[in-house]
């Protein structure tokens, strides 16, 4: 995913085919895609339900979350069926109805937006279910905890590293591609980059040539969004805060399509993220340890599956703001780590990728220079 042109005619075209060909956003799926067509059933133990948003925006869904959350589950003695919506929000409602139906102890959700989950939760909660937020807060919504990494800190060290990228440049003009509106995460990524930019803005040391949020996370919207943000700045920019990796992935296609080589944000430490990262194509990216955060979310459900709501306080020691609902969440709030060059090995020591998916064709060479192997 990457680029920036002055042809504004074959962006739509162009920028999807690029799209499709490099498939950042691919993830190997561990025992294939989430199924859609409704909750199975668990083989024994206590039935949890978790619900996962979607594959095309990023690889984590499936990648990685799936496949944690399922074992992290199988530790704490639950049975988790763990379905993804795939990006639809009548998937999800189904999906979640049926969960409810067959009496799940804990709904676990990664909703596709706010008034989706707060829907659900009310629906769980009037059936007796406790849920879980997971990963993304629902503003609004009655879930009674949060399970999540500090977002505000992930924008946080996106906007730090653009800082200490752009500091020799006097005056650099940046173009920031955001997450969804409707994503409270996104919310706090852009906020968090707004700590550390916006005082460099207003003071004159970069200057912000647009901000602009991507409806549903949509890489290929995403890359052609921010093609025309360039071309009607005359093909110039100087750095390119990219909320996640799917988005870098689309800006690096422009880029690259334009003879342009800028620094560029990421998150999430996907193996195309990490790829780009040693090519020089991406600046950074951010690795949140998933594993933590499904077993945070296992730790909870069997708390709240007990009806332990004590022991699920224990775990849950933070809080998150909802300024939707005005009401604070119980949460846990993990901690996110910059990657680079100098340390994309950190992200295959912990087991997240494999030197082999990150290794491959022209990286292979690259990965040895940076002590991977």
């Amino acid at each position: 995913m990457r680029s920036k042109t002055l042809a504004l005619a074959a962006v739509g075209a162009g920028v999807a085919l690029v799209l499709s060909a490099c498939g950042a956003n691919e993830a190997p799926a561990p025992g294939g895609g989430g199924s859609t067509s409704g909750a199975s059933t668990p083989s024994g133990g206590t039935k949890i339900g978790v619900i996962l948003p979607e594959t095309a925006s990023s690889a984590r869904w499936e990648g990685f979350d799936k496949p944690m959350i399922q074992e992290a589950m199988r530790a704490q003695g639950l049975d988790a069926d763990v379905q993804n919506a795939q990006g639809d929000t009548a998937t999800f409602t189904r999906l979640a109805d049926g969960m409810i139906t067959q009496g799940v102890k804990v709904l676990v959700i990664a909703s596709i937006n706010s008034e989706l989950g707060k829907t659900v939760a009310a629906k769980a909660a009037n059936a007796g279910i406790p849920v879980i937020d997971y990963d993304r807060l629902n503003l609004g919504g009655s879930s009674k905890y949060y399970v999540s990494f500090d977002n505000t800190k992930v924008g946080e060290l996106q906007g730090a590293a653009m800082a200490e990228a752009l500091k020799s440049k006097p005056g650099a003009q940046v173009i920031e591609i955001e997450g969804a509106p409707t994503d409270n995460n996104a919310t706090l990524f852009h906020a968090g980059q707004q700590k550390v930019l916006k005082p460099l803005y207003d003071s004159g040391a970069l200057k912000l040539v647009k901000s602009q949020p991507i409806d549903n996370w949509d890489n290929q919207k995403g890359g052609q969004q921010f093609e025309q943000i360039l071309t009607q700045n005359g093909g110039k920019v100087d750095g390119v805060v990219a909320a996640n990796d799917g988005l870098a992935g689309a800006v690096i296609t422009v880029l690259n399509k334009n003879g342009l080589k800028v620094p560029v944000t990421g998150q999430d430490a996907t193996a195309a993220g990490l790829q780009a990262v040693l090519r020089g194509d991406q600046y950074m990216t951010v690795f949140k340890p998933i594993k933590q955060e499904a077993e945070a979310a296992a730790k909870l459900a069997a708390a709240l599956a007990k009806g332990d709501t004590a022991a699920a306080d224990a775990i849950a020691t933070q809080t998150e703001k909802d300024p939707t609902g005005n009401r604070d969440v119980k949460s846990v709030l993990l901690t996110p780590q910059t990657i680079t060059k100098a340390n994309v090995k950190d992200v295959i020591a912990a087991g997240y990728v494999k030197v082999s998916e990150v290794c491959t064709g022209d990286v292979a060479p690259l990965c040895a220079a940076n002590g991977i192997s």
